[in-house]
């Protein structure tokens, strides 16, 4: 089994947003929903569509450029006996090719790459899709 250790850190910038940062120097304002930041179950539905759109984008641009390549992901936040989450995750794809023997090659592989990105290679959803266990803790105990 390959493992790599992945790190996000998010600091707070005022109530309700805050500004995460990977270790390559990337950042992102998140928000609690009241601006037009990002807010966190948005950022996980554009990290499924980002994360399946780099799989399918690395399959088919091997064949052709794609002249279209917009993935919108949704989902439904609801609050029940579970607590507060988000159901009916989908992404879905519009993509379109040259008309071109080049193009036809990349259409072909389209569906093909969108399952495999689903049920093998899409990191973010696939762990969506089987589940992992959460620990939330205190680091730095009041004295």
């Amino acid at each position: 089994m390959a493992e790599r250790l992945s790190r996000a850190r998010l600091e707070r910038i005022s109530h309700g947003k805050y500004r995460a940062e990977n270790g390559r120097g990337g950042e992102i304002v998140v928000g609690d929903g009241t601006g037009s930041d990002f807010t966190p179950g948005e950022l996980l539905m554009a990290a499924i569509a980002a994360c399946s759109s780099i799989d399918v984008d690395y399959i088919v641009s091997q064949r052709a450029e794609p002249e279209e390549f917009v993935a919108t992901a949704q989902g439904r936040k609801v609050t029940d006996e579970q607590g507060n989450h988000l159901v009916d995750l989908a992404v879905e794809f519009d993509l379109d090719f040259p008309a071109s023997e080049s193009g036809a090659r990349a259409e072909e592989v389209v569906q093909r790459s969108i399952d495999q990105s689903r049920d093998r290679l899409c990191t973010v959803g696939r762990t969506v899709q089987i589940g992992t266990p959460l620990t939330i803790e205190r680091v730095r105990p009041k004295d």
